[in-house]
């Protein structure tokens, strides 16, 4: 990795925390097989930090998975993971909360054609962690925990679908099983019933922004946005970049 180029992706950096644009095939909890980059060493290669001299190193306040691009969040302190951490644990009604936003390309099935132009889903993530997949229920039961997000239909073409997500809670794959359960498939996305896969191998849903407060600045507050790492047509089309 050369330190110009990651460069590039640090969307906002301090004593206490970095911003990476993450790229899909990247873990953001570690390595689990071959081929797949552990983003906390890129992390810690590009601020110069030796795991073998330093207590503490980059660690992921809230997780991506795998195949998942975007804004992602470490912390470079033990006292600035706690406050991070207890900023993502909050619910939307208590301040100092930090609020993720992302962008999906779904395919453009009956259920995404039905789907309401704005709205909340409310579902109770349970996780298999042999098949490391999550299934949305209607109701709560046992090992079941509450997932929310918000959502907007921005556009819909022939193929595909552009959704606007806030994700409100954080749970394991929770916006690809709560779309999944509607019958609405993110592009990519073979794990939860998309029709093809992508040549990068990752999957159409991106971090867009975080919002979130400053540590180490009382009612100070960081925004950071970041485009796909890779645009192509299909992303110029839906997200109006250019």
């Amino acid at each position: 990795m050369r330190k110009g180029d990651f460069e590039k992706r640090v969307l906002f950096v301090n004593d206490d925390l970095i911003i990476v644009n993450k790229i899909a095939g990247e873990s953001t909890d570690g390595v689990f097989k071959a081929g797949i980059i552990d983003l906390s060493k890129e992390i810690s290669a590009y601020l110069g930090i030796d795991g073998k001299k330093n207590s503490f190193l980059p660690q992921a306040v809230h997780r991506l998975d795998v195949p998942v691009s975007g804004c992602v969040l470490f912390a470079r302190n033990a006292k600035a993971a706690a406050f991070l951490g207890n900023c993502f644990a909050k619910s939307v009604y208590e301040e100092g909360r930090a609020e993720k936003y992302y962008w999906a390309v779904v395919e453009n099935s009956l259920a995404f054609k039905k789907l309401p132009e704005a709205g909340e889903l409310v579902h109770f993530i349970q996780i298999n962690k042999k098949k490391n997949m999550s299934s949305a229920w209607d109701k709560p039961g046992k090992l079941r925990k509450e997932a929310v997000l918000r959502y907007r239909v921005k556009k819909g073409g022939v193929n595909y679908g552009f959704l606007e997500i806030e994700l409100v809670t954080g749970r394991h794959h929770q916006i690809r099983a709560q779309f999944a359960a509607l019958g609405i498939h993110i592009k990519g996305d073979l794990k939860y019933g998309s029709k093809r896969s992508e040549s990068s191998g990752g999957i159409r849903l991106h971090s867009r922004s975080l919002y979130l407060p400053d540590p180490s600045l009382e009612g100070n507050f960081i925004t950071v946005t970041a485009d796909p790492p890779h645009i192509d047509r299909l992303w110029k089309d839906f997200a109006g970049l250019t």
